[in-house]
């Protein structure tokens, strides 16, 4: 059963499974209202998503004409439906212009409050914010309805996980639940509380949806529990301003603040320089920056291009920068394999000058800050690029650092960046070991173990490899089998660090 799901989550990019949750979770309230269930005409249920859609449709195809950017069809959805979830529905005309304005004003909100093409807060809860003040319209917050409790969470849950935001959700529901009981230890009264808010209130759709969304979040954990536990504590019921008491989507805002002050603001628009053929099926798109991207080697970022037509894996990839911060260009390494994604196929068709869009640099698969620390990577297929962008980033900076290099790949012919890992070598002495599972087509003498990688193979490549901390980056499932042979190895778990992409292409 997991593993289903765990296949489904691999499958699908995070834009595409909120878009999928929130529509299910939309239906579900549409059977409920035909049912009775929920209070309200499941009629003006429908005309008020409509209303929301559209407008919301269109206000973003002016602005990204005005603006001249490129539009993001699948982010306006999901605006448009969170929206749809916490206010209304309607059924006067007031209503309907109510509606109205709060899309207007959450879709111009990306746009008008954006920083280096960065939107600084979450267009739901700011929309719903500025309609308290300015017009006197709060949101009804009708997804929080008990009956609908079950499938918030259940959705919820499948969106953290593909996120990868539990350390996030957990610092929000933890400080949530102190700072509203009181602070008291009393298990009953804690208890009681819990089930009153899981019961009245939207305190999960906010924690699962709206609190984990990846554009205004830190990027790091460390960040990500600050942040949770900040917005937490801005809804106790004893921190106010004056008179003025913080609700979910105005300590939400808050929190997008303090979230855009911490991050990286950097959201690029990139004119593809060349594409370079590295390895069988596989290539390096090659961008030129005016001024050196400040990252950290071993991070990626959000790429967005239009797609001819979208498949259930959407428009937006995150591919981990395979340059080095030493470099002149942005380089990322894709793979290329049968039946792609139509947003490869757009990326595979690209030409000199086309242009992508870039944002949202994220990731702590990254070099340890003790430069004395023994390592390994470990690299499956086109899970190299992080090693490749390390690599050349201490060859450069002619960094010494003890470092084993196991690049597991199918054939010869699938080996990429061969000649960094060889500069590494002779420079700086890191050792890079290949291992072929069919080694037919390798040239004569060169040096490969056969197979797949085995624990016999890091016994006999690394004799210290209790010392050492291992990084593995590569396919999901490569990523889970090679966890589980180094747990065999009695490595300990805080020796282990694995990449995280929130969908694989």
């Amino acid at each position: 059963m997991f593993q289903i799901i765990d296949n489904f989550l691999n499958k699908i990019t995070m834009y595409r499974l909120m878009l999928y949750c929130l529509s299910f979770l939309w239906a579900i309230g549409l059977i409920f209202s035909f049912f009775g269930i929920m209070p309200f005409d499941p009629l003006n249920l429908i005309f008020s998503l409509f209303l929301i859609l559209i407008f919301s449709l269109l206000i973003n195809r002016i602005f990204s004409w005005l603006f001249k950017t490129h539009s993001n069809v699948e982010s306006t959805y999901i605006t448009a439906l969170i929206l749809a979830l916490i206010i209304g529905p309607e059924k006067s005309l007031n209503g309907f212009l109510f509606l109205i304005f709060v899309s207007a004003i959450a879709i111009a909100s990306k746009y008008l409050l954006a920083i280096n093409k960065k939107h600084i807060f979450n267009p739901a809860a700011f929309a719903v914010v500025v309609s308290a003040y300015v017009v006197n319209y709060y949101p009804s917050w009708w997804i929080g309805d008990k009956h609908m409790i079950i499938f918030v969470l259940l959705l919820g849950i499948l969106i953290v996980i593909k996120l990868q935001r539990t350390d996030l959700v957990l610092s929000f529901l933890i400080v949530f639940i102190i700072t509203s009981s009181g602070f008291t230890t009393s298990w009953q009264q804690i208890f009681s509380l819990v089930k009153d808010s899981l019961s009245y209130s939207p305190i999960l759709f906010f924690a699962f949806i709206m609190l984990t969304e990846p554009a205004t979040t830190p990027p790091t954990r460390k960040l990500r529990i600050i942040y949770g536990s900040l917005v937490a504590l801005l809804i106790a019921p004893f921190v106010h301003i004056s008179s003025v008491y913080f609700v979910f989507e105005s300590a939400l805002v808050l929190g997008n603040v303090f979230s855009y002050l911490v991050s990286p603001k950097e959201k690029l628009i990139l004119k593809l320089k060349e594409k370079i053929k590295i390895a069988q099926n596989t290539y390096d798109f090659v961008f030129p920056i005016r001024q050196k991207l400040k990252f950290q080697p071993g991070q990626y970022m959000e790429w967005t291009l239009p797609a001819q037509k979208n498949d259930s894996r959407g428009q937006r990839r995150y591919f981990t920068i395979a340059s080095s911060p030493t470099e002149q260009e942005i380089k990322i390494g894709v793979k290329f394999y049968e039946n792609p994604s139509s947003f490869k196929k757009a990326l595979q068709s690209l030409n000199k000058g086309d242009e992508v869009v870039a944002g949202q640099l994220a990731g702590e698969f990254t070099l340890p800050n003790d430069k004395n620390k023994k390592l390994v990577f470990v690299a499956g297929g086109i899970g190299v690029t992080p090693f490749r962008s390390m690599v050349k980033y201490l060859t450069d900076n002619n960094e010494k650092r003890d470092i084993i290099i196991f690049y597991a790949a199918k054939t010869y012919g699938d080996i990429a960046y061969k000649e960094i890992f060889e500069e590494a070598q002779n420079k700086l002495g890191i050792k890079t070991v290949y291992v072929l599972s069919d080694a037919k087509g390798a040239p004569k003498g060169f040096n490969c173990e056969t197979g797949f990688l085995t624990k016999e193979i890091i016994f006999k490549n690394v004799k210290d490899f209790q010392e050492r901390k291992f990084y593995i980056s590569g396919p999901k499932s490569m990523i889970d089998s090679f966890k589980i042979t180094l747990k065999e190895m009695k490595v300990r778990k805080n020796n282990i660090k694995t990449d995280f992409f929130p969908g694989y292409a």
